[in-house]
């Protein structure tokens, strides 16, 4: 057991943080560093390749008691995986942006010097949501770290970080991982059997989070199922205008589900820290953390349904992909096995040159999306595009 056992089909970067985690360990000894480590990082890589699990992984091997570094079973990697090590600190926003006030604190936890372990290591997930201002904040850290501090940056590519942070930091670069390697991490790691695990692998494009999720949960399979059919088997502006309120509704509703229970807590953890047990009129001080509480869950839920919504695209464009697959008679394996039929029947009414006009109109979808448009606005205009008479050029 290591921590780099859950970083499949990396083995390049893998290797490079075994090094860097051997160097810093000299480093930390009193040896010569002999440039494998670096106080910056900007870990690269497509959603469900496993940038987070790199980050956290180094991190704990950073924080390892033995040799060579990253055992996965010392206190030190087991507190830095599991969250809880004083020295490493785990950024995610749920948001759409990160907010200056949360970099500002970052920066000011980065100039403390490391209290149990040999590191101070920031991990941030969200590294490109963050605005210019933002950036710049961040940027005057990196440039003048302290001895012990680690950044450690993930973000979807290089580019969606400002080109002065990129230029101070290591680029590591993660590859889509093999479908093989995903379903064999999932069954080794959540028990299912391998062909479950196999099919997960596939339908979410070796995304190794949405795969997991795929694999272990029947409802997430058949909601997918469902998303899918809903766009694709449009008919007229009617089934359109139908088929894109199915997808917004229901990404509030799995964005409700994913936040009700967590909003509650959160609320009933600050009245408990402000000492308010609810009762008589609410203070104003309280009142405002309240506000500001409310404010952040909104906008986290806003961007779980956004991503939901960005997701179901993403699985339609795979599924006219393959249409486009079996048009052309290619010897490729289809990504939706669970949707053979209707795959097949998209292919039998129409041609590769109005799967491609599909293709592309789902694609316009996710840039508006990505724009902020307003949502059912955008799922309309796709379905719309999808319908047999227009992409055959006729409008009725």
């Amino acid at each position: 057991m290591s921590v780099w056992d859950d970083l499949v089909g990396q083995d390049h970067v893998s290797e490079a943080l075994r090094s860097a985690a051997v160097d810093a360990a000299g480093i930390v000894a009193g040896q010569d560093p002999r440039g494998y480590m670096t106080h910056a990082w900007l870990v690269t890589g497509p959603p469900g390749s496993g940038r987070s699990t790199a980050a956290r992984a180094f991190a704990a091997a950073l924080q390892c008691e033995n040799t060579p570094p990253g055992c996965g079973v010392c206190d030190g990697c087991r507190t830095s995986l599991g969250g809880t090590h004083a020295d490493v600190t785990l950024v995610a926003t749920e948001r759409v942006i990160l907010t200056i006030d949360e970099i500002e604190h970052l920066v000011g936890v980065a100039q403390q010097a490391p209290t149990q372990g040999r590191w101070r290591v920031i991990v941030v997930e969200d590294a490109d949501r963050m605005v210019e201002q933002t950036s710049n904040l961040l940027l005057k850290a990196i440039e003048e770290p302290p001895e012990r501090t680690v950044w450690l940056l993930c973000t979807p590519a290089a580019g969606d970080v400002l080109p002065t942070i990129r230029s101070r930091c290591r680029l590591l670069t993660l590859r889509v991982p093999p479908v093989e390697d995903v379903a064999r991490l999932i069954a080794r790691r959540d028990g299912v059997d391998l062909d479950t695990a196999r099919a997960a692998a596939m339908m979410s494009q070796s995304h190794i989070g949405l795969a997991r999720h795929l694999a272990t949960d029947e409802g997430a399979r058949k909601r997918r199922a469902r998303l899918m059919n809903a766009p694709a088997t449009v008919r007229s502006v009617a089934d359109a205008v139908m088929a894109a309120d199915t997808l917004v509704t229901v990404a509030k509703e799995e964005a409700e589900e994913r936040t009700q229970q967590r909003n509650a807590a959160e609320k009933a953890e600050l009245l408990r820290m402000l000492g308010y047990d609810g009762s008589g009129r609410t203070p104003r001080h309280v009142a405002s953390q309240l506000n500001s509480l409310a404010e952040n869950q909104k906008r986290r839920a806003t961007r779980i349904e956004r991503d939901t919504l960005d997701r179901t695209l993403s699985d339609l464009l795979s599924l006219y992909r393959d249409v486009y697959i079996v048009q052309a008679d290619a010897e490729v394996e289809l990504i939706n096995v669970d949707q053979r039929d209707l795959i097949h029947a998209l292919a039998a009414e129409s041609t590769r040159e109005i799967t491609v006009m599909r293709m592309d109109a789902i694609a316009v979808a996710r840039r508006r999306l990505a724009a902020n448009v307003a949502p059912l606005l955008v799922m309309e205009a796709m379905a719309i595009a999808l319908r047999p008479q227009f992409a055959h050029g006729r409008t009725t």
